[in-house]
């Protein structure tokens, strides 16, 4: 099990409130965005959480820099995404053996404002007042996962997503 290490909210708020889009970023190449990418296609792309509360926290995003699900995409974009959410879903069900899979479009006009939507699966066994947005919070803190293990995981997870056509 991996330790969990005080999120510093604040700090984080500042930094992506400032930063260039981290999701165009990783989409560009550039080094500095750099993360352990699951898949990709021309329009979607696939990637690990940086700052995880549970293992195997993954991000599913349009390439294309969106930020209104309503007014930016159309139905049928929408529900492109959507697979990949559900095929990512069914590979963390299978590499993680989650009782459920938790699903969430967050982000704000303020900072992270890149369309994505929260895949996260969670273990069997979890106590309730653990589960739900408990298990998500930052706040409570995040897993220290080494860049190998992250590495591993993505390995994992794109195997399991490859094989769900």
């Amino acid at each position: 099990m991996s330790e969990r290490k005080p999120f510093d909210l604040e700090a984080y708020a500042r930094s992506v409130a400032t930063a260039p889009c981290f999701i165009c970023e990783l989409v560009k190449g550039n080094p500095d965005f750099a993360h352990h990418v699951i898949a990709q296609d021309e329009d979607t792309i696939i990637f690990l959480n940086k700052y995880p509360t549970l293992r195997g926290y993954t991000l599913v995003c349009p390439k294309a820099h969106r930020e209104d699900l309503a007014e930016e995409l159309s139905p049928n974009e929408y529900l492109r995404l959507q697979s990949h959410v559900h095929r990512v879903s069914r590979a963390l069900k299978t590499v993680f053996d989650a009782e459920r899979i938790y699903v969430l479009s967050l982000g704000s006009q303020q900072a992270n404002k890149h369309l994505h939507f929260h895949v996260a699966p969670l273990p069997k066994g979890v106590p309730l007042a653990q589960q739900q947005y408990q298990a998500l919070m930052a706040e409570n803190g995040v897993l220290q996962i080494p860049d190998e293990e992250m590495a591993a995981i993505a390995r994992d997870i794109s195997a399991a997503y490859a094989a769900r056509t």
